[in-house]
């Protein structure tokens, strides 16, 4: 009885762990996708990526993960660095603001949407390496490119859906 009443508690406690991971996602997902909309090129680039820090902090704080950011910024660039055609479109979408009226509108509906399907993959990967008790230390961005370039491919979606 007291063996199952453990286990019922660790079920919950794990499903309670994910509900608030999906959470810190989504949140984040949409505060990405906000952020892609500020009209100063570069500005917007910096801002999620300060977004999708502070996502994989809240991330590491509910898995008890001890949180480092610089290991963080290495594995974000090794991880969405390997993914040539998302930094690069980012970049592009940032930059396309630069030209008058045109640009700037397209830059930001564009980049919105990007930031956002980047924002969710990222979120996606660490949730699931930290609910499987990973941690920075052995966190393997080969390992993981394939199931991030999955939820790349799910996030555009969410992100398109929550932009219309």
């Amino acid at each position: 009885m007291v063996e199952e009443k453990k286990i019922e508690e660790t079920v919950e406690e794990t499903a309670d762990l994910k509900e608030q991971g999906r959470k810190i996602v989504r949140n984040h997902m949409l505060a990405s996708m906000g952020v892609g909309l500020v009209p100063m090129p570069i500005v917007d680039l910096v801002g999620i990526t300060g977004v999708q820090i502070n996502m994989v902090r809240k991330l590491s704080k509910i898995y008890g993960v001890p949180f480092s950011e610089h290991k963080l910024k290495n594995i974000l660039s090794s991880l969405i660095g390997g993914s040539v055609s998302v930094p690069i479109a980012g970049a592009v979408f940032s930059l396309v603001k630069f030209i008058p009226v045109v640009g700037s509108t397209f830059g930001a509906l564009s980049m919105s949407v990007s930031a956002g399907s980047t924002t969710y993959a990222v979120g996606k990967v660490f949730h699931q390496h930290f609910a499987s008790g990973g941690t920075f230390l052995t966190f393997n961005p080969d390992k993981v490119r394939e199931y991030y370039n999955e939820m790349l491919k799910k996030g555009r979606a969410k992100a398109t859906e929550a932009k219309a």
